[in-house]
Formats: C-alpha cells, sequence, structure tokens
C-alpha cells in the first residue's frame, strides 16, 4: 500500500520537473526560433551587401566625374535648374522621375547600355511598349543628344517634352 505523504510529495515532484521540463522545452523552442531569425537576418544582411549596387546619385556623379563635366554643364544641358540638380546630388534617397534621368543621360550623351544602367539605380528602365521611351532609345542609339531635337520628336507624337518643365 503507497503512503499518501509520499505521494503527494511524488506528485509535488513531477509537477514541478514536468513543468520546468515544459520551460526548458519552451525556451530551447524560442532559442532555436531566435537562432533562426538571426541567421536569417545574417543571410539577408549578406545578401544584400553582395548584391548592393551604387545608388543613382553615386552612379550619377562617378560618370560626370569620368567624363570629366562640370556640373552646371550638365544640368544646363539636361534642362535642369540648379536647385532641382542639387536636390539631386544632396539627398542619396531622392528618386527623380524617369525623364528628369533620361534628360541627364542625353546630357552625358550615355549608350542606350549606360542609360538602363543609370535609370535602374532609380528603379526604372526603357520599355519597348512605350513610345516615349521608344523614342529615347531611337534617338540615343542615333546618338541624338540634343535636348531640343528630342523634344521635336516627342511633341510630333503628343508626349510631354523634357527639359525645364520636367
Amino acid at each position: 500500500m503507497l503512503d499518501l505523504k509520499v505521494l503527494l510529495e511524488l506528485e509535488a515532484y513531477l509537477n514541478e520537473h514536468v513543468i520546468m521540463e515544459l520551460e526548458v522545452c519552451k525556451s530551447s523552442e524560442i532559442m532555436e526560433e531566435s537562432l533562426e531569425e538571426n541567421s536569417l537576418r545574417f543571410e539577408l544582411n549578406d545578401f544584400i551587401h553582395k548584391n548592393r549596387k551604387p545608388t543613382l546619385q553615386e552612379k550619377l556623379f562617378q560618370i560626370i566625374d569620368q567624363r570629366g563635366a562640370l556640373d552646371t554643364e550638365i544640368y544646363k544641358k539636361a534642362g535642369l535648374d540648379r536647385k532641382h540638380f542639387s536636390k539631386i546630388r544632396s539627398k542619396s534617397d531622392y528618386r527623380p522621375k524617369k525623364n528628369t534621368i533620361l534628360a541627364l543621360a542625353l546630357a552625358l550623351e550615355l549608350s542606350e547600355e549606360a542609360t538602363e544602367e543609370l535609370l535602374e539605380t532609380a528603379g526604372y528602365s526603357l520599355s519597348n511598349s512605350d513610345t516615349n521611351d521608344l523614342i529615347f532609345k531611337f534617338c540615343i542609339n542615333k546618338k541624338i543628344y540634343d535636348r531640343f531635337e528630342v523634344n521635336e520628336y516627342l511633341v510630333h507624337f503628343n508626349l510631354t517634352p523634357i527639359g525645364s518643365s520636367i
């Protein structure tokens, strides 16, 4: 026959240890989740670090420097005002409109590939489904970099010209 006192002590002991065991299991599950989360964060940071490309600002001013051009020369040729160009230069997170970048690409006399790279830094691309983009591609491939001439083609197709109204 079981001693009631010992049985009560045994139940208390088991309850204490089973709860502790559950707590240990829960804390180890939490630790595993935390380790997985930290591992994912590390992988994400590593992925970003390995795949990050220059920003629009970095790429644009790198091209300007490589060309040995003056900022004033470029923004005037692109039809931008000093204030707008200054915003592009000073705010790394500023994302100008696509036509602004295209005007800068014309001013810098970039190839289609270099124009695509510059556009990509701001999350844009040239599309073969867009008349505006096709006109720019055509002009760039024909080395027509004069903004006024490109605007004439844009206006001819009832599109918005680029320049001071960007």
